[in-house]
């Protein structure tokens, strides 16, 4: 059987917990206290908890309380660009296989949980999806070989890698923008135990939207695997428990599509690995956000010149 770990909110409380057979939660917060995270620091011992939720009773249902991405505020979120094979033919732009892994970091803030709402910002009707696998590193390590880079993986989940298209193109050398809005990705909905996961390189990863499949494929076709990616980032990254590696998105994005296929509000984007389980979220517009400020600051750039 499968343990999951969650991280979520009830009546305005924060708290973490393991998911029961019968989809409720053993709230292990209100137990021992600390978090997810704390939890990982300490070491996780999977086959304990995997006790506990043999023998515990549920203290909550699972659909009453908010869930949040399973690991709240690790220290690093890092997303790998372009790993399937077929992504990188997808470009259409006649280079080979990259030599290297494409990189760029995430803030915590640009992420909500499961069943949570995506938020399309003002400033661009152009977010798109991007389905993701992603190990949670639970060991510390620097300059690990790759031979036992899985020995620091804590567990994995799901991340829908929301996008804003336009805003990627907006610097010459970076793609920070239009990666870090508030709540226009997703991670979740559970960490699961390594153990469930047997072979890290035949895992199925779909992204449907509204029903529809639009991505599809298996980390047979990564060109960087999970265990190079971990080797390969702690040369130059102390790898932390909590240190979160999203590693790629299959073809099928919206952007790919002719015309564009971008998320509106009431799109239900569904990610589902197998292994793993389904992260689902619906789009809304921001409701903290009011006019486009990006017509402000237009207009200011042009008054200074």
């Amino acid at each position: 059987m499968t343990t999951k770990l969650v991280s979520f909110e009830r009546r305005g409380q924060s708290s973490w917990g393991l998911v029961t057979d019968g989809d409720g939660i053993i709230d292990l917060g209100a137990r021992q206290g600390g978090s997810v995270l704390a939890a990982m620091t300490r070491g996780l011992d999977w086959s304990d908890l995997a006790r506990i939720a043999d023998t515990t009773e549920a203290d909550v249902p699972l659909d009453e309380v908010d869930l949040l991405p399973p690991v709240v505020c690790g220290p690093k979120i890092i997303c790998v660009g372009v790993n399937y094979a077929n992504r990188n033919a997808e470009y259409r732009d006649n280079s080979p296989e990259p030599e290297w892994p494409s990189l760029f970091m995430r803030a915590q803030e640009s992420f909500t949980g499961a069943g949570q709402p995506l938020w399309r910002p003002p400033e661009s009707g152009q977010l798109d999806y991007e389905g993701e696998i992603v190990m949670v590193i639970g060991k510390t390590g620097h300059r690990i070989p790759q031979e036992r880079a899985l020995d620091h993986v804590a567990g994995y989940t799901l991340m829908n890698e929301g996008t804003i298209r336009d805003w990627v193109r907006h610097a010459k050398f970076n793609v920070t923008q239009g990666k870090n809005f508030p709540r226009t990705g997703a991670i979740g909905p559970w960490l699961v135990d390594p153990g469930s996961v047997a072979d890290t390189g035949a895992l199925t990863l779909e992204t449907r939207v509204n029903g529809e499949l639009r991505q599809s494929d298996t980390t047979a076709n990564l060109m960087f695997p999970f265990d190079y990616l971990i080797s390969y980032l702690s040369i130059f990254y102390t790898l932390q428990p909590g240190d979160m590696i999203s590693t790629g998105t299959p073809n099928g994005a919206g952007a790919r599509f002719d015309p564009p296929r971008y998320l509106g509000p009431g799109d239900v984007v569904e990610v589902t690995c197998p292994a793993i389980g389904q992260l689902s979220n619906t789009v809304v517009d921001d409701p903290t956000a009011g006019a486009d400020m990006t017509l402000q600051l237009r207009r200011n750039r042009r008054d200074s010149d």
